[in-house]
């Protein structure tokens, strides 16, 4: 038996899925992960480094990789791909400033080959400001039609009320228990 089957039924038995949580700073990443964990939101500082949390959803073990998103951080994104799962790349809607900074390193993560084949969720966020550009502008700006190599949805949301949260993680769920965790066996 190859290293790779026995890996997956590894991962299999203990149905845990890995996510990574990417996007540029103050797009809300640290804030999804708190509101979807339960914790409290009120104060909430740039990561410098990383987070994790873990927890039980849907009967599968998620575990949270929350990665500083300033621009003297991206380099060091590199160093948290293996075995990720699935990718929940937050994007400030509020930001138009930014939107071509957030394509460009959106499309050269999925390059990477150890993020072949992740799940991919875009959340955009803080949907609650009037500033916000709608999911569809964004997946326009972002070229998202363009991600043949990952199955994608993008998804309005605003971590600060939870609004669409539940939704994507459901989803995302689902997508990675589809590819990964199947009936067969060796």
């Amino acid at each position: 038996m190859g290293l790779m089957k026995i890996l997956k039924k590894l991962k299999q038995s203990e149905k845990e899925i890995r996510i990574l949580l990417l996007g540029l700073d103050n797009a809300g990443k640290t804030t999804i992960m708190s509101k979807f964990c339960g914790k409290d939101t009120s104060i909430i500082a740039p990561t410098l480094g990383f987070n994790i949390e873990t927890l039980e959803f849907q009967g599968f073990k998620l575990t949270f990789w929350d990665v500083g998103g300033q621009k003297s951080l991206r380099s060091f994104w590199r160093n948290y791909f293996e075995n990720t799962d699935a990718l929940v790349w937050v994007v400030d809607s509020a930001d138009r400033l930014r939107m071509d900074d957030c394509k460009r390193e959106l499309h050269a993560l999925l390059l990477e080959e150890r993020m072949a084949g992740a799940t991919l969720i875009i959340f955009a966020n803080k949907q609650d400001l009037s500033s916000a550009a709608s999911a569809s502008e964004i997946a326009e700006i972002l070229d998202l039609k363009s991600i043949k190599t990952h199955n994608w949805l993008i998804i309005p949301c605003s971590a600060m009320s939870g609004e669409n949260l539940l939704k994507g993680m459901e989803w995302l769920t689902n997508d990675v228990a589809s590819r990964i965790f199947t009936l067969e066996q060796v």
